[in-house]
């Protein structure tokens, strides 16, 4: 028997957060954020998401203007999954000190342009030394209990709806990486796959459509991490499976182009930074918010058997399972 002590990398990132989370209060962690109550018809909602040059960033895909987006978005992103609007943001900055002042001015300018998108003001934050550069920011929003998005809410028959396309930031790392194999794309298309990596959109928008029904239950989150963890991470929560119909997800033109058909499904449901949300909803509320929303769709349906089916994956007509260890991991 090894005496080896138990490492980080032998849980993995989400066996990490099971055990650190036996130190919080029950009910308070699990989602996209923490929702505190503060008056009677109002909670506080509290998210962190923490950038580290490379591993979420690096000079070679990333202009510092866009590191500063990317980081706003995705703290927006996680305010939208939980259906709260945005108060303001704290930033934690960690960075040698041979840093160009110019860099850091052009991150928080990305931050602030982002940011004022959504009447979202920078509050505060640290700077401290570091060998290497960390973008940290904590988030607040606000909301009304009844109308909060969590991951624990899917019942069986609820549908499933995606906001809008998957796949397009990986594909527009792709480009950014490397030149081959994007000669038939247009510059439309490729401009529309680098956007989608460098200044992703959080989905803020849908909240307005939400609104419209405040008295049913949505589960959700954001896809930030894939769409494949999304739906896993949503069932898992909520003890429930779901059955994924690949003929109703959306395939952007440009990544059809960019990768064959195996590569394209395998970065639609694994290839994460999308920042979509993933909702679980009653199916007449679905069909009417798929409506209204450009680029939205019914994928799917809740079942009561806790496994994740996905038909017709790269166009095959075999029953695939949703795998969670395909999509990023950090450990």
């Amino acid at each position: 028997m090894s005496d080896r002590p138990l490492l980080v990398q032998d849980l993995g990132e989400h066996g990490l957060l099971e055990r650190l989370q036996r130190y919080c209060p029950p009910g308070i962690v699990g989602d996209d954020g923490a929702i505190i109550p503060i008056v009677a018809d109002r909670s506080l909602t509290v998210t962190t998401d923490v950038l580290v040059e490379g591993v979420h960033f690096s000079d070679r895909t990333t202009s510092p203007f866009d590191v500063g987006w990317r980081a706003a978005t995705a703290n927006l992103s996680d305010l939208a999954a939980m259906g709260a609007t945005p108060l303001g943001i704290v930033v934690g900055l960690s960075l040698p000190g041979t840093t160009p002042v110019s860099w850091v001015e052009e991150v928080y300018r990305g931050l602030y342009e982002c940011l004022q998108l959504y009447q979202t003001p920078i509050v505060g934050g640290d700077i401290c030394r570091s060998s290497v550069i960390t973008l940290a920011i904590t988030a607040f929003g606000t909301l009304m209990p009844e109308r909060a998005i969590c991951r624990n809410l899917a019942k069986p028959q609820d549908a499933i709806v995606i906001t809008g396309y998957h796949g397009l930031s990986r594909g527009g790392l792709e480009l950014l990486l490397s030149r081959e194999g994007d000669t038939d794309l247009t510059p439309a298309e490729r401009n529309k796959l680098i956007q989608a990596h460098q200044r992703p959109v959080p989905r803020l928008d849908v909240l307005l459509y939400l609104d419209w029904f405040p008295e049913k239950a949505i589960a959700g989150m954001d896809s930030s991490d894939g769409l494949a963890d999304a739906v896993i991470q949503i069932c898992r929560a909520s003890g429930v499976g779901a059955v994924i119909d690949c003929s109703q997800i959306p395939v952007d033109s440009g990544l059809s182009q960019l990768a064959t058909p195996a590569r394209v499904w395998d970065w639609i449901f694994y290839g994460g930074e999308d920042f979509e949300l993933v909702l679980c909803l009653a199916p007449e509320l679905a069909e009417s918010l798929v409506e209204q929303i450009e680029g939205a769709a019914i994928i799917g349906h809740i079942v009561a058997e806790p496994q994740i089916e996905v038909v017709g994956y790269d166009n095959s007509s075999s029953i695939q399972i949703l795998n969670i260890g395909k999509g990023f991991q950090h450990f």
